[in-house]
């Protein structure tokens, strides 16, 4: 099971947070705050391992976050062992199925569905349900499930970006996307 979300927008502007200084002399930052833009944090994290991936980018429109989400979780499912023991023909396809019962908006399953490998918990966004990203998951045996509106918290890659932006923000003046 992996879950997937975007962390962001952050700008360029100082983040408070923990520092360094010495008593009588407090952090200083520029009073002035320069818009140069915002940059976003694209997360897959896997609860099981702790392993996260992440990438950088400036936005996240459907092409960047498909293309990078495609490419990571081709090399996870390449990285997998082969299935232990292998789901009936009608067996699998129930599971898919069943997972398509609880979707709002019905899709055609394709004929020949691959075995199911991973399981990607993420948010709702319209981005996420489009039909060309829905084939193609189905196609590589993963099965996207989604969190309920306002069920955010249940999606723990959402934890592991909150730390992430602690770690590499508080206390920081970054002054360009990059």
């Amino acid at each position: 099971m992996w879950t997937q979300d975007e962390a962001g927008p952050y700008t360029t502007q100082p983040y408070a947070g923990k520092s360094w200084q010495p008593s009588g002399e407090p952090i200083t930052v520029p009073h002035e705050y320069i818009r140069n833009g915002t940059a976003k944090l694209l997360c897959l994290f896997e609860p099981q391992s702790g392993q996260v991936r992440v990438k950088g980018v400036r936005n996240s429109p459907n092409e960047v976050l498909h293309a990078w989400l495609k490419q990571e979780l081709s090399s996870i499912v390449a990285a997998l062992p082969p299935a232990a023991s292998r789901l009936s023909d009608a067996e699998n396809l129930a599971m898919w199925q069943g997972w398509r019962g609880g979707l709002t908006a019905r899709i055609t399953l394709p004929g020949a569905l691959p075995q199911l490998r991973v399981l990607l918990v993420w948010d709702n966004l319209a981005g996420h349900t489009t039909p060309s990203l829905l084939v193609w998951l189905m196609e590589h045996g993963i099965m996207p499930l989604y969190t309920p509106l306002g069920g955010s918290w249940l999606n723990m890659a959402e934890s592991i970006q909150r730390i992430i932006k602690a770690r590499a923000m508080d206390g920081q003046h970054y002054e360009q996307p990059a």
